[in-house]
């Protein structure tokens, strides 16, 4: 049997394995909708790693960063599993339905409960922010599924 910190460090290491190249929906942090063209910075999400969880059966492991250009903000949407993240470079905002906004900077990381609905978005109007998660969740599930 695996310790819990044991675990921990493979869900981790996990996280920052995976990479795919799909951009997320973005828009700006006023809330209004960004036009997503070529030239113009969207919010990405490149997949590192996606695996089977050994252990934990019908589960899979996903590992992701996620870059944020500045004043950019992905709209509201849960995740159908566990998430963990971890802020890289910059500072995100947060805002989980029925809690208080918070920002995170780079070294700070956070847990977002399975089917949470959340707001993120990168505070900043000149660094972009970049974040590593880990979304444990059912095989077959999609990494994020937009809030009504």
């Amino acid at each position: 049997m695996r310790s819990k910190s044991g675990i921990a460090t493979i869900v981790a290491l996990a996280a920052v394995i995976s990479l795919s190249g799909t951009a997320a929906t973005a828009q700006k942090s006023d809330g209004t909708s960004k036009a997503g063209s070529s030239t113009e910075p969207q919010i990405t999400r490149n997949e590192m790693l996606n695996v089977p969880m050994d252990g934990l059966k019908g589960y899979d492991g996903v590992m992701y960063i996620t870059d944020i250009p500045p004043g950019m903000a992905a709209p509201r949407h849960s995740h159908p599993g566990y998430e963990f993240n971890y802020i890289l470079k910059g500072s995100v905002s947060y805002e989980p339905d029925g809690q208080k906004p918070f920002t995170l900077k780079a070294g700070q990381g956070t847990y977002n409960p399975a089917n949470h609905i959340h707001k993120v978005w990168n505070p900043s109007k000149t660094e972009p922010a970049e974040l590593v998660a880990v979304l444990i969740k059912e095989h077959g599930k999609p990494l994020a599924v937009p809030a009504p």
